[in-house]
């Protein structure tokens, strides 16, 4: 009998790290739940994880060669730790991707503003930034991005409950979508909310990525100091399209000297500091914020189409880094078409039981160049 007993064990424990090997490599789909799960689960639907540096884990520890998506439930998910994407056996393609996105998306008809699931950072301050150490006391990362081919969709991502400048030469900053690797390439973030409060929860900078096909869709971008910076000289293949930025008290869109094959179509920069920061090639157009002799080569162009820029302190500006150390510079590497540029601000719908919360007020001119989380009419 009790060789019965130790044999049914031993064959359960084979049962077991098989199952649990099987899910690594076999891995498609993983649900996770911050009011139900637990991190100990194999993140199926029936059993989710409860955070998403476990699905991280997960996923970085599988094999195999079909893309993989994971479901956040509605709730709250505070985030103690980043979650770094970096799988080693498993290469993502374009149509194999990787998915980050809601259980419930915009476009669903059961969807409510209540639907998104909604990531904030409380994880302790880490000092390396880049790769180098920081010079600013420390930043929260979110979401660590190193593959290629991801898509994040659905989310409402908010700042931290810090102080941002607690001292002298300190500043606090919250990262929540990082990429750092210039060799990457096709990032997706769409039907978002990146939201934030200066005094009670600073949102430093929704997005800052290298590498090449940055691709923003159908996003807001809610009183954060920087809503997106394209980070990568002369890296080609991005896109801002549908996306209102209201309220970037540093500024709203920053492109580094990125390739003049940027789309920039049917977006909103509103009530910011400055719209657009630029920081500028050394070869095209440098001169121009320096104050020397204009050089002979033409500045990279970038055009504006059909898109609203309205009620922003300044139109464009040049110079970086945390401390927003920033100057005016004439809007030389702009091109503007059927876009208007008006002190007038904005007005948003924030009746919160409406589905256009945060949205531009149903009927207005912003309205009309069809900003916001909804792809479908």
């Amino acid at each position: 009998m009790k060789f019965i007993k130790q044999k049914f064990t031993l064959f359960f424990l084979v049962f077991l790290l098989s199952f649990y090997a099987g899910s690594a490599q076999g891995v498609t789909n993983i649900y996770i739940n911050p009011n139900i799960g637990n991190d100990a689960n194999d993140g199926s639907k029936e059993h989710p994880l409860r955070s998403l540096p476990a699905a991280s884990r997960l996923v970085n520890e599988s094999e195999g060669e079909n893309g993989v998506t994971i479901f956040l439930s509605q709730g709250v998910y505070a985030l103690m730790e980043p979650s770094t994407f970096h799988p080693t056996k498993r290469k993502f393609t374009k149509q194999a991707r990787l998915t980050i996105r809601a259980e419930v998306l915009p476009d669903d008809p059961n969807w409510n503003t209540g639907s998104m699931p909604t990531l904030i950072h409380t994880m302790p301050l880490s000092d390396d930034w880049m790769g180098v150490k920081d010079p600013f006391g420390g930043g929260m990362y979110g979401m660590k991005i190193e593959t290629s081919h991801i898509t994040i969709q659905g989310l409402k991502i908010l700042g931290a409950p810090v102080i941002e400048h607690p001292e002298k030469g300190k500043i606090i900053r919250v990262y929540p979508i990082t990429r750092p690797n210039a060799d990457l390439d096709d990032l997706e973030i769409s039907q978002c909310v990146f939201a934030g409060d200066e005094v009670n929860a600073p949102n430093h900078l929704g997005i800052i990525a290298n590498g090449t096909g940055i691709v923003v869709d159908h996003c807001i971008f809610y009183n954060l100091k920087q809503a997106i910076v394209y980070w990568s000289r002369k890296s080609t293949g991005h896109v801002m399209r549908n996306t209102l930025i209201y309220g970037g008290y540093g500024c709203g869109l920053w492109t580094s000297a990125i390739a003049n094959d940027f789309v920039f179509e049917n977006n909103v920069i509103a009530n910011s500091r400055y719209a657009w920061i630029s920081q500028l090639d050394r070869d095209q157009g440098q001169q121009e914020a320096a104050g020397v002799e204009k050089k002979t080569k033409e500045p990279i162009l970038y055009q504006v189409n059909n898109s609203l820029i309205a009620g922003n302190q300044k139109l464009t500006g040049t110079g970086g880094g945390p401390q927003l150390n920033f100057k005016d510079i004439d809007p030389i590497l702009l091109k503007f078409n059927n876009t208007k540029i008006t002190d007038q601000t904005i007005e948003l719908d924030y009746n919160q039981e409406s589905r256009n919360f945060l949205h531009p007020k149903e009927g207005s001119e912003a309205a009309k160049i069809g900003v916001g989380l909804f792809k479908k009419k």
